[in-house]
């Protein structure tokens, strides 16, 4: 009797699990890339990405902070010019932005925000027509 009452039991479960796993949301945070900033790809594939990508900041960080050396693949500024929202510019401020999406789902602190901004900056060019025109030199002041 008990042999009956397991194949039925397993059987029912089996069936629970295949339903919800057909009609369950994918699991993972929502991510968002917006295509009309992004370039064709990232500097690693994705998957190396997710797994990675702190390591490769703490080490753009030990190279340019201790060691004076400069370069672009793995910058933290690199990443905001690809990944920043087009709607603000930002790569924080809800789920819906890149980084904060993530870590949100992985409950994981963003504190590089605390001294780099989270906001990409206009290209040069845009910098320049931005800036206010020089003062006119009032008479009579010193040279």
């Amino acid at each position: 009797m008990w042999k009956w009452t397991v194949g039925i039991i397993a059987v029912l479960c089996l069936s629970i699990a295949y339903a919800a796993s057909s009609s369950a949301p994918s699991v993972g945070p929502k991510i968002v890339i917006d295509k009309t900033r992004s370039g064709d790809h990232c500097v690693e594939d994705t998957a190396f990405m997710r797994k990675n990508h702190m390591k490769l900041l703490l080490h753009q960080r030990d190279e340019t902070m201790h060691k004076g050396i400069r370069t672009t693949k793995y910058s933290l500024k690199n990443c905001i010019s690809c990944h920043a929202s087009t709607k603000d510019n930002r790569v924080i401020g809800d789920d819906e932005h890149f980084c904060q999406g993530c870590h949100t789902y992985a409950a994981v602190t963003l504190d590089c925000w605390e001294c780099h901004a989270n906001k990409a900056r206009p290209a040069p060019a845009a910098i320049a027509t931005t800036l206010p025109a020089p003062a006119e030199r009032v008479e009579g002041e010193k040279k």
